[in-house]
């Protein structure tokens, strides 16, 4: 049975450490019970932090890199070396200092790579690796842990409210154009797919995001705050510094992992 869970810290460094700290406790946890974990990355100011900390802690070295697969939850679809890429945005914060397995490594394609700038040939490959790691009879793997931020608007991935992509039911990745912020052209996971992951993590901080916070939790329809369609199957886990859940009515502090 899935259950939501909300935490709350003083401001948005020790979000970032703490959810680093979960991040290896809980990695470590999925290797010593199935040999093997998958984590799938988001980018963001607060996404990139908790990478940057993990790189910066000891506690690392806990995790068998070489037993962790990385997939992403959605991409910018621009080159290989833009700064707005989250896939390089995540090496230079944590996955160039690991000693990751390379093909366990599974980015989306970049807009000056194998599909050239064929978005919808993009998101057709990425929803096959995804088929493909997820074996006979099913479409997508169960990630361990899902990290997700939100923007203001209630967006999560790249699933904007009243869009044809976030009413997607059939298809695990989707091609996104005319975003409505930039770079316009992305690709990214469903919210079917995203439901696949055993927990998903929703990490965010600032005042601009209170908003989006307090009606997702209050249950908006995810066609109008898509993050409320964000879910995992056992477990959903916020974790926001206080500005960003200044306009919580109730707020849950369960036990520290």
């Amino acid at each position: 049975m899935s259950r939501t869970e909300v935490v709350v810290y003083e401001n948005p460094d020790l979000l970032a450490a703490a959810a680093a700290a979960r991040l290896v406790t809980r990695i470590v946890d999925v290797q010593a019970a199935r040999g093997a974990a998958s984590v799938v990355l988001t980018g963001g100011g607060t996404g990139i932090a908790v990478l940057r900390e993990l790189r910066e802690s000891s506690a690392r070295d806990a995790i068998d890199w070489s037993r962790l697969d990385v997939y992403w939850g959605d991409e910018r679809f621009v080159p290989a070396d833009s700064d707005e890429r989250n896939e390089k945005g995540a090496r230079e914060a944590l996955l160039d200092h690991v000693p990751l397995a390379p093909e366990r490594v599974h980015a989306m394609a970049p807009s000056d790579g194998e599909f050239g700038d064929d978005v919808d040939a993009a998101a057709e490959a990425y929803a096959k690796v995804l088929s493909d790691a997820a074996g006979p009879g099913a479409d997508v793997p169960e990630f361990d842990i899902m990290l997700l931020g939100l923007g203001g608007e209630g967006h999560t991935a790249s699933l904007f409210p009243e869009t044809a992509e976030v009413r997607e039911t059939q298809r695990s990745v989707v091609p996104v154009r005319d975003c409505p912020k930039p770079p316009p052209t992305r690709v990214s996971l469903t919210l079917p797919a995203i439901r696949r992951a055993r927990e998903v993590w929703l990490m965010t901080a600032g005042t601009a995001k209170a908003d989006a916070v307090a009606q997702a939790l209050a249950g908006a329809p995810e066609t109008q705050i898509p993050v409320s369609g964000a879910r995992g199957y056992r477990r959903t886990l916020w974790l926001l510094d206080r500005e960003s859940a200044g306009k919580l009515t109730k707020v849950y502090q369960p036990p520290a992992e």
